[in-house]
C-alpha cells in the first residue's frame, strides 16, 4: 500500500499529467477563495460553485492510514472551513461538498494510476461488510457490472444512513467514498449532489473510465431514489402507486396491475385456436407477416403456431416485405399481413418487384388501417415541405419507411428520396452527407425522429475526431456541424402512440424508475428520449428501433445468466405495449435454457409498462365482454385504445398501445384464411391492391414507390438476415456502438446507390427530379 504522504495544499491542485482529469484554476476566478473548475475531454465542469472551502494542508508526517475514509474519524490531518452554501439551509460540521473536496484533493495528489487504485481498494478494506440480511434483490443496484448492494435509512434526527457492499473491491471502494461523503448527511445534501460533481474521481484502470463513471451514477441515482421516498414517508405523503408490469421467471408470468393482466391473458392461448390457426395456414399454404405492435392475443397465438407452421414472422416494418418473398419462395401461395395499410401496400409491391405477382395479399380488415405517421406524409402541407426541399439542390429527402407507396412515389418525383428506419436513420443520412457535400437532408414525416436525430448530431460535436471516425470514418466534428446546418426536419408529424409519452410518465420514471433500464423507441418525444439517452450513457437504456429494444433486453438478460447469479432485472417500455409478447417470448426462451442446467441462478425479469393512470376505465358490468375487455374485481374493464378510455392512452401520457394495429384481430385473421382460396369475392375489400395510378410525371406509382425502398437496400447491400430464430434478427452490416459521449449509432460499411447520387446532383433547375424511370 502506498504510504506516501497525502498533500492537500492549493498548489498540489493544479498541477497533474493524468489522463483521467486535470484540475485547472478557474480562468474567471471569484473573489471567494478555494473556487476551482474540473477540466475534462467534454470540456469544464464547475464542481459546487456556491461552495467556499479553506483548506489548511495536513503536518508532513501525516500516514496515509489517517484518510478521509478512516472509520469513526475526522481525520485530524484535514481542516476545511465551508460556507456560502446555496442547496442547504442547515448548517453541519462537515458538509458533504467539503468532504468531497478532500477526495478530490487526496487523489489529485495521486499521480499514478496504479496509486489511485490502490488507494481505492484501501477505502474498500475500510468499508464496513453490510449485514447479510441486507444483501437481498430489493436492495441491488442494477446497471452496475458487478454486484452492488445498498442500503438506506434515515434516521431519528432526519439524516440519511447509507451502508454498502460488493462483490467487486473496486467497486466496493467507491461505495466506501461515497458512503464517507453523504453518510449522516441532511436529504437535501444528498439530492444536491450530481454524478458531474463526481467526475474526477473516475478512477480506475486506463480504459475502464466509462464503467468506473456508470458505477458512481448507478449508485449515487439509487441513493438519490430512495431519500426521496424516505423524505416522502416521513412527511406523511401517500406511496404513488407503480406502473403495471409483468414479471418473467423460468417457472411462469405474474401480472402486477390490472394492465398488464389484460396484456398476460393472451400470453397462454388456447391450444384449438391454435391449433385451428395452423391447420388452415398448413391446408392453404398461407404466410403470415405481422409487426411487434398486434394485439396480444393475435401475437400469443401467432407465437404459439409458429413452432408448427414456419412460415409465421413477427418484426418490425423493415422486414415484413422481405420475409413475404422468403415465404413465397419457399412456396406459400396468399401473404396474410397483420399491419397497417402501408405495410400491405409495400408487400404486394415487393412481390411483384421479385416476380411473385401471383400471390395474394391480404390485409385484416375490410376497412381503412391507417397510421398517423403515414396521414402526416399524405397531407398537402407534407407536400409544400417537399416543394421546399427541391427548391435547395442539392437535396435528398429521407423518407421514414412508414409512409404509404403513394407519399413514396409523388416524393421521389419531387425530390431524390430513400427510405429510412429508426435502426438505420442516422447512418444514412452520416453516409449521404459523406457522399454529396453540402448536401440538404430533409427528413420526415415524424417531428420527434427528427428532433432526436438532430439531438443526436448535436451530442457528436462534442466528441472527438478520433471517436467520430468510428462512427463513421468519413466524419469529424466540422463535418457534423456542417451536417447540422443543413439538416431539416418535418414539423408536423407524429405516431400517436410513442407522441402520449409526456409528461407524467416522464415524471414518474424519475421517481419511481430511476434505477431501472430504460428503453425508447427513437420516435418519443423529447422528454422520454433525453431520460432514455441518460440512462443510455450509463449502460442502462437504448433507445432505437423495436428490434433494438428487443436485443438490448435479451442481451441484459444472458449477461445475467452468464453471471449465474441471482438478479432482478426491471426493464422500462418506452413503446407500443404489444412489443410485450416478443419479449415475453424471447426471455422465456433464455430462462427455460438455463433452467435446464445444473446450479442455474434464479433470475426474474419485469417488464414495466409506463402507462398513464387513467389507462383503464370502469364500465357498467351490462357491457360487452369483448376480445379487448378483461373482468376483474367485479368490473368490465375496456381495452379500448382512447384517449383515458383503454390501453394505457391518456391525456396526461403513457398511449402504450396503437389503436390501428389493434384492428388486426384473430377473428380477422381466420376470416381470410378460411375463405381462400375459392371465396375471393368475399374478400374484395381485404385484398391489398396494386396501384394502377400515375405520378404526374407519367410514371406507375407501384414502381416509382419502390424505388426509395430499394435505394435503402442498396445500401445495405451485404446485409445477411439470421433466421435461425424467428423472434432474432441481425444484420452483419450494421453494428451497435457504445461511446462514452456518444448515442445509438449504426456503423455500415455500404453506400448510396450511383443512381440515387446521380439524380441528386442532376436536378434540374426549378428543382424538379431528374427522371426516374
Amino acid at each position: 500500500m502506498d504510504s506516501a504522504t497525502i498533500r492537500a495544499s492549493s498548489s498540489s491542485l493544479s498541477s497533474s499529467s493524468s489522463s483521467f482529469f486535470s484540475l485547472l484554476p478557474n480562468p474567471n476566478p471569484s473573489p471567494n477563495p478555494g473556487l476551482f473548475s474540473l477540466r475534462f475531454p467534454g470540456g469544464d465542469l464547475p464542481v459546487f460553485k456556491s461552495i467556499r472551502c479553506i483548506q489548511s494542508p495536513p503536518p508532513d508526517s501525516a500516514p496515509s492510514s489517517q484518510s478521509p475514509l478512516k472509520p469513526n474519524s475526522r481525520s485530524p490531518g484535514f481542516s476545511f472551513s465551508c460556507s456560502a452554501v446555496s442547496f442547504s439551509p442547515s448548517r453541519t460540521s462537515e458538509l458533504a461538498s467539503c468532504k468531497l473536496g478532500r477526495l478530490i484533493s487526496e487523489f489529485r495528489t495521486l499521480e499514478e494510476p496504479v496509486d489511485r487504485v490502490k488507494r481505492l481498494l484501501h477505502y474498500a478494506s475500510v468499508l464496513p461488510p453490510l449485514e447479510e440480511s441486507a444483501r437481498v434483490a430489493g436492495n441491488r443496484v442494477m446497471g452496475c457490472t458487478a454486484q452492488v448492494w445498498l442500503e438506506v435509512k434515515m434516521d431519528g434526527e432526519g439524516r440519511m444512513r447509507f451502508a454498502a457492499d460488493s462483490d467487486s473491491e473496486i467497486t466496493k471502494g467507491f461505495c466506501s467514498c461515497l458512503i464517507w461523503v453523504l453518510d449522516g448527511a441532511a436529504p437535501e445534501e444528498v439530492l444536491a449532489l450530481k454524478t458531474d460533481d463526481l467526475a474526477a474521481l473516475n478512477v480506475g484502470l486506463p480504459g475502464a473510465g466509462h464503467s468506473r463513471v456508470n458505477t458512481w451514477h448507478n449508485v449515487l441515482i439509487v441513493m438519490h431514489k430512495r431519500t426521496k421516498a424516505l423524505v416522502a414517508e416521513r412527511a406523511g405523503k401517500p406511496r404513488a402507486d407503480p406502473f403495471p408490469s409483468l414479471v418473467i421467471n423460468a417457472d411462469g408470468i405474474h401480472a402486477k396491475g390490472s394492465y398488464a393482466e389484460a396484456q398476460a391473458r393472451f400470453l397462454f392461448p388456447e391450444e384449438l385456436k391454435v391449433k385451428e390457426l395452423v391447420n388452415v395456414l398448413k391446408e392453404k399454404k398461407i404466410g403470415v407477416v405481422a409487426h411487434f405492435y398486434m394485439d396480444p392475443e393475435v401475437q400469443g397465438v401467432l407465437t404459439a403456431a409458429q413452432k408448427e407452421w414456419p412460415h409465421i414472422y413477427i418484426s418490425d416494418s423493415l422486414i415484413m416485405a422481405d420475409m413475404a418473398v422468403k415465404m413465397a419462395k419457399a412456396g406459400c401461395q396468399f401473404i396474410a399481413v397483420l399491419g397497417v395499410d402501408f405495410m400491405a401496400e409495400n408487400v404486394r409491391a415487393i412481390l411483384d418487384q421479385a416476380g411473385f405477382g401471383e400471390v395474394g395479399v391480404y390485409r385484416m380488415s375490410n376497412e381503412r388501417i391507417g397510421c398517423s405517421l403515414a396521414d402526416a406524409a399524405a397531407t398537402p402541407a407534407y407536400m409544400n415541405y417537399l416543394e421546399a426541399a427541391s427548391a435547395s439542390p442539392p437535396a435528398l429527402h429521407v423518407v421514414y419507411i412508414n409512409t404509404s407507396l403513394e407519399t413514396k412515389a409523388y416524393a421521389h418525383e419531387l425530390v431524390p428520396t430513400i427510405t429510412c428506419t429508426s435502426s438505420n436513420v442516422v447512418q444514412t443520412i452520416l453516409q449521404a452527407f459523406a457522399q454529396v457535400p453540402n448536401l440538404n437532408i430533409w427528413y420526415g414525416p415524424d417531428t420527434y425522429m427528427g428532433a432526436n436525430i438532430r439531438e443526436l448530431l448535436q451530442q457528436m460535436t462534442t466528441m472527438t475526431d478520433e471517436e467520430i471516425a468510428v462512427i463513421h470514418p468519413q466524419h469529424n466534428r466540422d463535418s457534423i456541424k456542417s451536417l447540422l446546418s443543413h439538416l431539416h426536419y418535418y414539423q408536423d408529424g407524429t405516431c400517436i402512440v410513442h407522441h402520449l409519452f409526456g409528461h407524467e410518465v416522464v415524471e414518474k420514471i424519475n421517481e419511481m424508475y430511476c434505477d431501472a433500464f430504460l428503453t425508447a423507441h427513437l420516435e418519443v418525444p423529447g422528454e422520454m428520449f433525453s431520460l432514455a439517452m441518460e440512462a443510455k450513457r450509463r449502460g442502462t437504456g437504448v433507445v432505437g428501433s423495436t428490434q433494438n429494444i428487443l436485443d438490448f433486453i435479451k442481451q441484459r438478460v444472458q449477461e445475467s445468466l452468464d453471471k449465474n447469479r441471482n438478479d432482478h432485472l426491471q426493464f422500462v417500455l418506452g413503446t407500443e405495449s404489444g412489443m410485450v409478447t416478443s419479449i415475453v417470448a424471447a426471455v422465456r426462451t433464455l430462462l427455460g435454457s438455463a433452467k435446464s442446467s445444473s446450479g442455474s441462478a434464479d433470475v426474474t425479469v419485469e417488464i414495466v409498462f409506463p402507462v398513464s393512470s387513467e389507462s383503464l376505465t370502469k364500465t357498467s358490468s351490462n357491457s360487452y365482454l369483448g376480445r379487448n375487455s378483461a373482468e376483474m374485481g367485479g368490473f368490465i374493464l375496456p381495452v379500448i385504445p382512447g384517449v383515458a378510455s383503454g390501453e394505457g392512452c391518456s391525456i396526461h401520457g403513457g398511449c402504450a398501445s396503437c389503436p390501428y394495429m389493434k384492428m388486426n384481430s384473430l377473428s380477422s385473421l381466420l376470416k381470410v384464411c378460411h375463405h381462400l382460396p375459392h371465396e375471393k369475392e368475399v374478400l374484395s375489400d381485404y385484398e391489398a391492391g396494386r396501384f394502377h395510378l400515375q405520378t404526374p410525371n407519367g410514371n406507375s406509382i407501384a414502381d416509382v414507390g419502390c424505388e426509395p425502398i430499394l435505394n435503402m437496400r442498396h445500401f445495405q447491400v451485404g446485409s445477411i438476415w439470421n433466421l435461425q430464430s424467428p423472434s432474432i434478427i441481425k444484420t452483419e452490416t450494421f453494428q451497435l456502438l457504445i461511446f462514452t459521449s456518444s448515442e445509438l449509432v449504426l456503423q455500415a460499411t455500404k453506400e448510396l446507390p450511383e443512381k440515387l447520387v446521380s439524380q441528386i446532383l442532376h436536378s434540374h433547375s426549378n428543382g424538379r427530379s431528374t427522371s426516374i424511370s
